[in-house]
């Protein structure tokens, strides 16, 4: 957050990465808080919202004519197939220890399957995530290749919003060095784990840039098919998209146009948004968040108390069978009893 604000003029550059003399303010949103928790919280409601009910048949084991055997037969007092003359018959049924029989607790379709997020907790996550975009050091930690990009947060002008080839699209990508990250993407296709691969979904790769627009001249068939790239219509920023798996840090490239319409969208610290209803930008709990610096600092220690060293001494304890001192100090005779014992000694 230090390194964004301490750089409030972002340069714009063209389709072959030459910057140009327009310069643009850093958005008010870019300086809100980073909550982790809360982004982490809110994607993982929002991302259950897509899911289809899914159950086994009402059915399903429960379609053999069984009855218990009751007790005195010596065997277990679960359902049991009627009949006889063949394998099926005395075998268990219905329960779900059973072979063929129904699972535990059957699953049903009325399961509550989507969950409702409050809408300023939404919000909060969308701007929390947003702000993260623009911190060089949480982009890299999450793994995307930007070592190389010529400024960050990366804007680029708004004829980009005019490619409608895919061809196009790539040569602006290589010419910003954002084609490292796409390299990556092809690193990592791969075949996926477990069932999905039976279900169409048989490979996965990670996620490249996020393209942010302001409008749609053609930019979207342009970038579409390039693989692990996202885009998006400033205007419908969505926390999946811009935080895949509840992440902070996706690379994101945006447009002039919808650069400048995020202090419009979201407002800044000095008006409320323009588009979203009594929403306001939220303030961070704490203005300096190194917390060390605050406890090392002159106010904070000048009340502190001076730390004591109060001097404790360690008594060594002694055997008193084997030191004479001790011995004499926890029985005074003792001394007189060995004084008598070695005369006696030297009697014999």
């Amino acid at each position: 957050m230090a390194l964004v604000a301490a750089r409030p003029l972002i340069s714009v550059y063209n389709e072959k990465s030459e910057a140009t003399e327009s310069k643009v303010l850093l958005p008010s949103v870019f300086r809100a808080p980073i909550r982790p928790d809360i982004v982490s919280y809110v994607h993982d409601q929002m991302s259950k919202n897509h899911r289809q009910p899914y159950a086994v048949s009402e059915k399903a084991g429960m379609q053999s004519s069984a009855e218990s055997w009751g007790t005195g037969r010596a065997v277990a007092r679960i359902p049991r197939v009627r009949g006889g003359g063949t394998h099926r018959s005395g075998q268990g049924a219905f329960g779900n220890m059973c072979r063929g029989g129904r699972m535990f607790a059957p699953t049903k379709t009325w399961r509550r399957w989507h969950r409702k997020v409050n809408i300023k907790q939404r919000r909060y996550a969308v701007v929390s995530a947003i702000a993260a975009t623009g911190i060089p050091g949480l982009v890299m930690a999450k793994g995307h290749r930007i070592e190389e990009t010529p400024e960050f947060p990366l804007v680029l002008s708004d004829k980009v919003e005019e490619l409608k080839k895919t061809k196009e699209a790539v040569a602006v990508l290589r010419k910003l060095k954002a084609w490292n990250d796409i390299e990556k993407v092809y690193a990592t296709k791969r075949f996926r784990a477990g069932k999905g691969k039976l279900r169409n979904r048989r490979r996965i790769m990670k996620r490249g840039p996020l393209i942010v627009y302001n409008k749609d001249n053609g930019i979207t068939r342009a970038f579409r098919n390039i693989p692990g790239v996202t885009l998006i219509n400033v205007e419908r920023l969505n926390l999946l998209k811009i935080a895949p798996g509840g992440h902070l840090g996706r690379f994101c490239i945006w447009t002039e146009s919808a650069f400048r319409r995020l202090d419009e969208i979201y407002g800044t610290y000095k008006q409320k948004s323009l588009t979203k209803n009594d929403f306001s930008l939220p303030l961070p709990k704490m203005t300096n968040s190194d917390l060390g610096r605050l406890l090392r600092s002159d106010e904070v220690q000048r009340v502190l108390k001076v730390k004591s060293h109060p001097l404790k001494r360690r008594l060594v304890k002694k055997n008193p069978l084997k030191n004479t001192r001790v011995m004499a100090k926890l029985n005074p005779y003792a001394i007189t009893q060995k004084r008598m014992a070695l005369k006696k000694h030297k009697q014999i």
